[in-house]
């Protein structure tokens, strides 16, 4: 096989959704696997829907993702000159034509053709012109489009994903390759930067099957050898409509934002629609470069799964070195206000015990901050639920009153320590361990779930505990 290239080219009128993120990973993975080429484009023709803003955030998702690029980006807005030359040469060669005709008569042609219930295609009024006719409106400067002239006959490729594919052409219109003021349409302007940029395999969604359709026909009438086609399968949401926002069609960056890793992210999205043909669900982005293949590819449309993802993001959340988890986790805290860059230096080692004690317990980085939040900063509000469940009692007060005693002496606050006043004290009393643990929990906490309480006391320190115990109490006291 010659070197193996292939592309991504996206249209800058939109943030990078999952969807084309997938398939630049099936790109990239198919390239890395092959030693090939993965080229970048981008398809800015459309200047009324195209835009720098939109540009940069792609590019910034693509670095995120870690997806690197070894040629590009090239811009199709810098390239007119390329469509214009072949769309020359197709005129020379008797494969293409001028049509005169404009939106409005064009319109009207198809109004009358679905009054017919006739194909909507464009009828050749102009194939039909003498040349005589074409000079006289070329004079007056009529506007020009330029259409390729489809064959009859029949138009098939194998696909490396759904097998043999075919078309008959009566079944296409002349479809217009140049515009009237110059521009590429899509279909034109992607065979061109193909053939010029020698790809060799292009890999995008089975919407796109139509479109190959009419590329193959162009590259036909260029006298080309077109690259192989593989179509995947279009994700879906639970629904099993398109995949919608509702069903995690959000920009890349948004997930940064909520917190998932790029690793587990680019795992996940791999998944859906390729198989490493066993049952391992985690894999490293080598292990990924090392099995995949387009044969690989399920032709069925996979289905988005967000709470699949979110058990990924926590597979490899437990798998991150605390070192480098508390880097991550670091922006989400100081976002959030709960601490700040200075801060973090300085009670470094004190966040690392932080990390450890929630890294189970998270399944987003973003989690961190929320669920870990007591430990920065605390309102001394509980929950309703467990508030009266554990705070109710008449000798509630009194228990946890006793504890903040016996805590207060101890020279070590340390779990061992801190867990053996407990439970020594709950035998004093004749009472399960739990009538004082869950009481506790609430009291530092204002929750009734979390991580292992002595490890949560100690972390938080001796007089922090005894200071929320306390107004816990004098909570119980005046309010209840």
């Amino acid at each position: 096989m010659s070197e193996v290239r292939v592309r991504m080219a996206p249209s800058p009128s939109g943030f990078l959704h999952v969807g084309t993120a997938r398939t630049t990973i099936y790109n990239w993975l198919f390239a890395r696997h092959h030693r090939g080429k993965f080229i970048l484009r981008i398809e800015d023709t459309d200047v009324s829907r195209s835009n720098q803003k939109m540009v940069d955030a792609i590019l910034e998702s693509l670095r995120w993702l870690g997806l690197n690029w070894d040629e590009g980006p090239y811009y199709q807005s810098q390239r007119m000159a390329h469509y214009q030359r072949y769309a020359q040469k197709l005129l020379e060669n008797g494969k293409a034509y001028f049509c005169f005709c404009s939106p409005d008569e064009l319109e009207e042609k198809r109004r009358q053709a679905m009054d017919l219930k006739a194909p909507l295609k464009y009828d050749r009024t102009c194939l039909r012109l003498s040349e005589a006719e074409k000079e006289e409106r070329i004079k007056r400067g009529v506007p020009k489009a330029i259409r390729l002239f489809v064959p009859e006959g029949e138009t098939a490729f194998s696909d490396l994903v759904y097998g043999e594919l075919k078309k008959q052409n009566e079944e296409l219109d002349d479809l217009i390759i140049l515009r009237s003021n110059q521009t590429p349409t899509y279909n034109f302007a992607c065979v061109v930067d193909d053939v010029e940029m020698r790809i060799t395999h292009v890999i995008r969604g089975n919407d796109h099957i139509a479109n190959t359709f009419k590329q193959l026909l162009i590259y036909d009438a260029l006298g080309l050898a077109p690259p192989k086609f593989a179509h995947i399968p279009l994700i879906l949401g639970k629904d099993r409509a398109k995949i919608s926002k509702r069903h995690g069609a959000i920009s890349v960056m948004e997930y940064k934002e909520k917190g998932f890793l790029r690793e587990a992210l680019v795992n996940y999205l791999a998944l859906l629609g390729w198989s490493p043909k066993d049952d391992r669900e985690i894999l490293s982005i080598d292990q990924m470069i090392e099995l995949f293949s387009l044969e690989g590819v399920n032709p069925s449309n996979p289905i988005f799964d967000q709470e699949k993802l979110e058990w990924m993001n926590g597979e490899y959340i437990r798998a991150t070195e605390d070192q480098k988890l508390l880097d991550l986790v670091l922006p989400f805290l100081i976002k959030e206000k709960l601490i700040t860059e200075h801060t973090a230096k300085r009670k470094r080692e004190w966040l690392l015990k932080f990390i450890s004690l929630f890294k189970e317990r998270c399944k987003t980085l973003k989690e961190f901050a929320e669920k870990g939040k007591y430990f920065f900063e605390f309102s001394h509000q509980y929950e309703p639920e467990a508030l009266s469940k554990y705070f109710s009692a008449p000798e509630a007060a009194d228990r946890l009153n006793v504890l903040a005693e016996r805590l207060s002496e101890l020279e070590t606050f340390e779990k061992a320590e801190i867990e053996q006043t407990l439970r020594g004290l709950a035998d004093k009393m004749k009472i399960k361990s739990a009538a004082l643990i869950h009481p506790v929990r609430l009291a530092t906490t204002g929750t009734s779930t979390g991580p292992p309480l002595f490890d949560l006391l100690e972390l938080l320190g001796k007089g922090e505990v005894i200071k929320r115990i306390k107004k816990a109490i004098e909570f119980i006291q005046t309010k209840l």
